[in-house]
């Protein structure tokens, strides 16, 4: 091998090195490696930044905002609680989350559409009796399946289909993988279903270990011609809400304690609800419940442009010993107080007539600079944000849903290009106020970005040192001449590869690979890069090798060993029915 090519070598196994065995995050790792080759001379620094400007790694941070969009109004949400519905066994469970997911991840970036089913999912086991541990895995692998599905599933998709049109000029279809894509998305949660019975562990969760939580009492009013009028509790979502339940309801100044489930719900009652901060703000996004407390309404801004916050009150604050009325807390502090926890006791008073005492904890909902103001002042002990609390924007739902359906639909009927169509999503997004410019700028995950831009600045010191091609003699070597030896060679190397690093690194790195083996045996390039990039998604046995992976560990109290024990059987069939359809799709060498 050349120096240059040593040197990129050298850099790439430093790279996987530092993945594997510090906890440095993986865009300093990529950065400082695509900084290395730049000093060194390996590559220009044309070559090394030309990733970021990658069609493909633009269409990632752009969908980015598309999905919060979706988030934000609450419509991912409102079609998870509608789609779930009451499943009869954990098999049903499992089917019920992964069917869904996999198509809402066929059209949305996986990643946020599993941090948005997480909790949902979550509680939804709660209520049903069923271990969360048994259905968190199934959600991740339903998303990673179904983002194969389609182009615009899973940036790695997206990434492989921007080299793809820079070797050759043109790309795939956004419904072009569906042909393998959806058979390998069907054999994969069917080996989910049979095998998890034997191989999903029954475990709890850290958080459900804990004993003691604070809880809180908080008073929430029925919308007048909301969406939850005229249906029971029940049909309402409202029992068995996990760490939260209602304790009573107060219509026209009648008391309801020990609900029935068979309860009809009318405009106005007042819903009494005890349970711990988490569940709380869950509560939020249930369409037609709106917060009790009649001067919450008199705060400046939408509901949307709120937060919650807790709050300690210390022994100086000048309203302890009077009670939140009397102490005007809403005008001396800006914000409304929701509930009061004291003691791990409920307090039976209406919030304006509850006396605070100093070591009360108030959950409050005001703007976002509130702890910024009171952070310094005396009146608290102790204040934080509870993360993730800003009410969806109901109002906005049927507009992003409508944003992201016309977005898909432009792309497949060929309207415009997927980057155009995305950014112009993006822009409607905002435009329509379903997803605010604050948000917008904390929707993107930047080091994602920064992973896919040096990657691509990584893989084209690999071209242009040789290394590729290296690499490529050598995975030829074991394959021989044969073009589908070659691309198991390829896909099981690839798989390996994205079970120590990201799914996107994975498959920036080994584009090259895939490409000078398709060039070594006049092969058409395009069944190697479709097996690229499903390869590269396909990481089932380690929560390290895909982001969603790792999101449940800690919710679903995973250990390692689970997703090796599931993983590696899902990964084989699924491989199988890859390897065996595309080149049913995408021949080697395609009649002219």
């Amino acid at each position: 091998m050349s120096p240059a090519a040593l040197t990129t070598a050298a850099v790439v196994l430093g790279t996987l090195g530092a993945l594997l065995f510090t906890r440095v995050g993986a865009d300093l790792v990529f950065a400082g490696a695509l900084t290395a080759l730049l000093v060194t001379g390996v590559v220009t620094p044309h070559d090394a930044l030309v990733g970021f400007g990658n069609q493909g790694l633009v269409t990632v941070g752009v969908l980015y905002l598309v999905a919060a969009g979706m988030r934000e109004t609450g419509a991912i949400y409102w079609i998870g609680q509608r789609v779930l519905g009451r499943p009869r066994s954990p098999a049903s469970a499992q089917l019920r989350v992964m069917l869904p997911v996999g198509l809402v991840s066929a059209f949305l970036n996986n990643t946020p559409v599993v941090a948005i089913m997480i909790p949902t999912v979550h509680d939804w086991a709660k209520k049903h009796g069923i271990s969360p541990s048994r259905l968190l895995l199934p959600l991740s692998y339903a998303a990673i399946l179904g983002g194969s599905v389609t182009l615009i599933g899973t940036s790695t998709n997206l990434i492989v289909n921007g080299l793809l049109i820079e070797h050759t000029g043109t790309g795939l279809g956004i419904f072009a993988l569906a042909w393998v894509g959806v058979p390998t998305a069907i054999v994969g949660i069917l080996a989910t279903l049979v095998l998890a019975p034997w191989l999903l562990p029954d475990r709890t969760p850290v958080l459900e270990r804990l004993d003691n939580a604070r809880e809180y009492a908080v008073e929430l009013t029925v919308e007048p011609g909301g969406p939850v009028v005229g249906r029971t509790i029940e049909q309402a979502g409202l029992r068995h809400l996990g760490h939260v339940y209602l304790a009573e309801i107060e219509r026209s100044g009648r008391v309801l304690p020990a609900v029935s489930p068979d309860e009809v719900l009318a405009g106005g009652d007042r819903l009494v609800f005890v349970g711990v901060v988490d569940s709380i703000v869950d509560l939020q996004r249930v369409p037609g419940l709106l917060p009790a407390p009649d001067q919450l309404f008199k705060l400046d801004g939408p509901r949307s442009r709120r937060t919650l916050v807790e709050a300690v009150v210390s022994d100086s604050c000048p309203i302890v010993g009077r009670t939140i009325r009397e102490g005007r807390f809403r005008s001396h502090y800006d914000a409304v107080v929701i509930a009061v926890a004291r003691n791990n006791e409920r307090v039976h008073r209406k919030i304006g007539d509850i006396v605070l005492r100093a070591g009360d904890t108030l959950l409050l909902e005001t703007r976002p600079d509130f702890v910024a103001r009171q952070r310094n002042a005396r009146d608290f002990y102790l204040i934080s944000n509870v993360e993730d609390s800003q009410p969806p924007r109901f109002d906005r739902a049927p507009v992003a849903a409508a944003i992201l359906v016309a977005m898909v639909v432009t792309v497949a009927l060929g309207w415009l290009p997927l980057v155009t169509a995305s950014l112009t999503a993006a822009a409607l997004m905002v435009l329509s106020r379903a997803l605010p410019g604050p948000s917008a700028r904390r929707a993107i995950d930047w080091s994602v970005l920064i992973v896919i831009g040096a990657s691509l600045g990584i893989g084209q010191a690999m071209t242009g040192s040789g290394l590729a091609g290296t690499v490529a003699d050598a995975l030829g070597a074991v394959a021989g001449n044969h073009p589908m030896a070659n691309l198991v060679v390829l896909y099981l190397a690839t798989t390996l590869f994205t079970a120590l690093i990201t799914n996107s690194a994975a498959a920036v790195l080994m584009y090259p690979v895939a490409s000078t083996m398709a060039a070594h045996l006049h092969a058409s390039v395009l069944p190697f890069a479709v097996a690229l990039m499903l390869a590269a998604s396909a990481s089932f046995a380690t929560p390290i090798g895909y982001q969603t992976n790792l999101m449940v560990l800690g919710p679903g109290g995973y250990r390692y060993a689970d997703f090796l024990r599931i993983g590696i059987p899902v990964t084989i069939v699924t491989a199988l029915t890859a390897l065996l359809l595309v080149p049913q799709v995408w021949p080697f060498f395609p009649h002219p």
